[in-house]
């Protein structure tokens, strides 16, 4: 029995000496050497830094200033967003809505779009960033569209100009025709609004859709005009400005921009074109096609005039109206400008 007690006590001791030694720390060896310093990583760019160049106050400020002197901040601009044929130009939100459908020529307004036409803002035209690779893929401006616009008049005429200028054709192109000449040599104007619309300017840039009347001056090849192949929409209308009413979102022509390629200085007008323009709407205002109005501050109203014309006759004003609207003077396409308006003077000086 004593011998038992004595194991018991025995077992029990090397337990207690067994969990003493699983729950002590162990005893530390001697230090080992030091390892080797590692190599300092390379500090990180900040993800802001690129998106700071434009994204900053005094940018903002500037887009903001130079964007209230143009025409599209006017509220003018939106009063026929509740039509349906205009909502896609003259609403800001008839626009949006126009680019998110696909930016078809069937386009069909919301009801909603037409019940609250929005005036034009930033938003409009900028939407977020399809690419963030501005050094290869280049700079997108976060605008809501960089494909080629099919005209309205010509679905299957795709005007491409190669970047952010395609966002300006899907409004400034004409909403029809010239005239076509009806079999007997007529054609009949129906309507005072006789004309390509007030935003011809991307197919007169392109060079099409003229009343291209047969004459001694040659008409350029479509496409082929200087300020089509070697500039573009945004770099001749946006260009850098430190008074903020001409240039960047005004879009009024700095002579700036003009200089980098006209390095004479910025021409102020197509030669002769103006003593041009203003010969042949004295030979329309013979025939009877257009009337003119001269305000108390000199400015010029040519309305045309409903009836059956000669086709020659209607082209001739056509090509007038054509140039008003396009507002350049010449400028965005002037050889095309010139044939035009040389051709309709001989076409109404010959009857």
């Amino acid at each position: 029995m004593k011998n038992l007690k004595t194991l018991n006590f025995s077992v029990l001791a090397l337990c207690c000496f067994l969990f003493i030694q699983c729950t002590t720390d162990p005893i530390a060896g001697p230090a080992g050497e030091d390892g080797l310093d590692g190599v300092d990583g390379v500090d990180g760019v900040n993800s802001t830094t690129e998106c700071a160049q434009c994204h900053n106050v005094t940018t903002s400020e500037a887009v903001h200033a130079s964007f209230a002197f143009s025409s599209h901040y006017e509220n003018g601009t939106y009063v026929r967003g509740s039509s349906a044929s205009c909502a896609r130009c003259h609403s800001g939100n008839g626009f949006v809505d126009y680019i998110s459908q696909g930016a078809m020529n069937d386009y069909t307004p919301s009801q909603e779009v037409l019940d609250h036409p929005e005036k034009i803002t930033c938003t409009t035209c900028h939407d977020m960033h399809t690419t963030f690779d501005f050094e290869g893929e280049g700079y997108d401006y976060a605008l809501r569209t960089l494909k080629g616009v099919d005209l309205m008049t010509d679905p299957s005429y795709t005007l491409d100009f190669n970047g952010t200028s395609n966002i300006c054709a899907n409004c400034h192109q004409p909403r029809s025709l010239p005239p076509a000449d009806n079999g007997l040599g007529l054609y009949e104007i129906t309507s005072t609004r006789f004309g390509p619309h007030h935003g011809p300017q991307a197919t007169f840039l392109e060079g099409i859709q003229g009343g291209e009347i047969a004459g001694t001056v040659e008409y350029p090849a479509p496409g082929s005009a200087t300020h089509r192949t070697g500039s573009s929409c945004t770099n001749c209308h946006m260009g850098e400005s430190g008074d903020q009413i001409q240039g960047n979102h005004t879009w009024f022509p700095t002579e700036t921009a003009c200089i980098e390629c006209h390095t004479g200085g910025a021409p102020s007008e197509v030669a002769g074109l103006e003593e041009d323009m203003a010969t042949l709407l004295a030979l329309l205002e013979t025939v009877g096609v257009v009337e003119v109005e001269i305000d108390e501050e000199g400015n010029v109203d040519v309305s045309p005039v409903r009836g059956t014309y000669k086709i020659a006759e209607a082209e001739a004003a056509w090509n007038y109206i054509l140039l008003m609207e396009d507002k350049s003077m010449g400028a965005h396409n002037p050889k095309y400008a010139k044939a035009l308006i040389k051709n309709s003077i001989e076409a109404l000086s010959a009857n």
